[in-house]
Formats: C-alpha cells, sequence, structure tokens
C-alpha cells in the first residue's frame, strides 16, 4: 500500500438498518460514495471481516489480498468471511454494500463458508454469487434512487426462505458468544453455546468460515484494532485486548491477520476506512461488523 494518497478525499456513507424480519442476517446495508481528484485513485486495506456484497456505479476497484484472490474491473464484487486484510484502491466511485452475518450466509448462500474463506470474487463470474446478479441488474445508483433501492435490495432478501429454526438457532447462539468480550477460549464459548465442541467446530468451519479458536482470536484483534483506530491517543499498549497475554502476543496476531506490524500499519494513512469506521461507530454503534451483536441470539437446547 503506498505511503502517499490523493491530497483531497471525500467519503460519504450512509448506513441503512435491516428490518426486523432480516436483522439477524445482516450487519448494515450501507451506500457509499468516494470522491477523489480527476486521474487519482485512493489505496486502502479492509480488516477482517464477514462476507460482503458489493455493487458499484463509476469507477471500479482493483481489490486483492496479498498472496491471494485479485478481482479487477468488477461491477458486482463477493467476498466471503476474511481472516486477512482486503487491499483495493479506486478512483471515484458509489456503491451498495451488504454485510451478511454467518446466518446471513447460512440462508442467502448456503454453502460451506471454510470454501469461501478469503475469497474476494467478481460476482457476475463466480457461482456461488449467482443469485445475487439479479439484484445487481436492478441497482441504478443514482443518489434519486436510493429509497427505491433500498426498498428493492430488503424485498430481494425478504423473500428468500429462512433456513432450520434449530439451526438458526444455534448459528445465532455461537455468533452471541462470540462476540462477547468475556468469551475469550473454545472451551467458554463450548460452555456458553450448551453443546458439544464438535457440533461448535462444524458449525463454525460451515457458517463462520474458520475454527472456533481462529474466530476467538480475529475477535480480540479486531476489538484492539477498532479502539486504536477510534482513539488514537491511546496507543497500542492502551487499545490492547483483556485476552492477550502480552504485546508480543499481539504483534504476532497483527503480523498475521493484516501482513504487517502494529507501528507499520499506524504509520499509513487510511483515507477511507478512518472515515468509515467513525462513521460506522456514530451511526450504529460498532465501529466494525466483526463486532455487531446478532439480533434474536438464543441459547439452543442440544
Amino acid at each position: 500500500m503506498p505511503d502517499t494518497q490523493p491530497a483531497n478525499v471525500a467519503v460519504k456513507v450512509r448506513f441503512h438498518a435491516p428490518p426486523p424480519s432480516l436483522q439477524a442476517c445482516f450487519t448494515t446495508f450501507y451506500l457509499t460514495e468516494i470522491d477523489v481528484p480527476p486521474g487519482e485513485q485512493v489505496t486502502d486495506a479492509l480488516q477482517p471481516e464477514w462476507a460482503n456484497l458489493r455493487f458499484f456505479s463509476g469507477e471500479r476497484p482493483c481489490s486483492w489480498i496479498d498472496g491471494g484472490d485479485r478481482v479487477e474491473d468488477a461491477r458486482f464484487v463477493g467476498t466471503g468471511p476474511s481472516s486477512r486484510a482486503t487491499n483495493f484502491r479506486l478512483g471515484p466511485t458509489r456503491f451498495w454494500g451488504i454485510g451478511l452475518m454467518p446466518l446471513g450466509w447460512a440462508r442467502f448462500i448456503g454453502l460451506p463458508a471454510g470454501d469461501h474463506a478469503n475469497l474476494i470474487a467478481d460476482g457476475d463470474r463466480h457461482d456461488s454469487f449467482a443469485r445475487f446478479r439479479p439484484l445487481a441488474d436492478s441497482l441504478t445508483l443514482r443518489p434519486e434512487d436510493e429509497a427505491e433501492e433500498l426498498a428493492r435490495i430488503i424485498a430481494f432478501f425478504e423473500a428468500i426462505p429462512p433456513i432450520d429454526p434449530e439451526e438458526e438457532a444455534r448459528i445465532l447462539a455461537i455468533h452471541a458468544a462470540l462476540v462477547d468480550p468475556e468469551v475469550g477460549t473454545v472451551a467458554g464459548m463450548v460452555e456458553r453455546v450448551d453443546t458439544s465442541q464438535r457440533t461448535v467446530e462444524r458449525l463454525c468451519l460451515r457458517h463462520f468460515g474458520f475454527p472456533p479458536k481462529l474466530l476467538l482470536r480475529r475477535q480480540r484483534f479486531m476489538r484492539s484494532l477498532a479502539q486504536f483506530m477510534l482513539d488514537r491517543s491511546l496507543k497500542w499498549i492502551g487499545a490492547i485486548d483483556q485476552h492477550y497475554h502480552d504485546q508480543a502476543q499481539f504483534v504476532r496476531d497483527f503480523r498475521e491477520f493484516m501482513g504487517m506490524s502494529p507501528r507499520q500499519y499506524a504509520a499509513m494513512p487510511h483515507p477511507v476506512l478512518e472515515r468509515f469506521m467513525y462513521e460506522r461507530a456514530r451511526v450504529h454503534g460498532a465501529a466494525v461488523q466483526t463486532l455487531d451483536v446478532p439480533a434474536g441470539a438464543i441459547t439452543p437446547t442440544d
């Protein structure tokens, strides 16, 4: 990622909460506008997150994971759950973003999330995202169409039937345990969900994309990173999550999840992500989607 960025980068984002019928499936629906001077591009990196669908109008992004997938010139980009940074470079653009929680992945995609971990794909070419192409076709992303398109997005997803209620309850219970800062071990998650460790591991791989141990590590890392990004006065030592044994352990996680040291990351400009996170925290309550608490979470009986 370059150290220099365009002098003037304007980022506007509007978050729309899903209706009650879909709240457990999505983080948010968000419409983002990015404006940079003519002929220039901005570069930034998304942190590890849940799966997303993004529909673009204007300049299309170049997106990549170091050593992994790369997508260019796609009007519809689909991603799986990630445990690594997703880099992007783009010019002036406008896009709808849809964040899929694990229950949303189970209901609307229904394929093993572990097979799509750290995936970036052209949604018009990858079979796993084929059902969303008619939605992509219907979106103009004109400013005057925002309310109508939001209603169209909601109607599209409401028309897809829910999954088995028992499976839904298990997914929500695991998700609720995962986002609880007091749960720091797989044993603690298993106890909270009140089912077998084998079941927790199976469901995590199928619907969350990763084994429970990695999910918990990602969670403590994201709590730390979000805290730092929202309040730089803390410095890293003040932002580190309670479940870290020491700073060295945090640095190891940082290198694994972001591909660089905390010092390198802090020294880089983040013209898109910083503004997005501040606005998300202000409007939605959580700066990043991995910290969103799933609506309607209950503990199932085993």
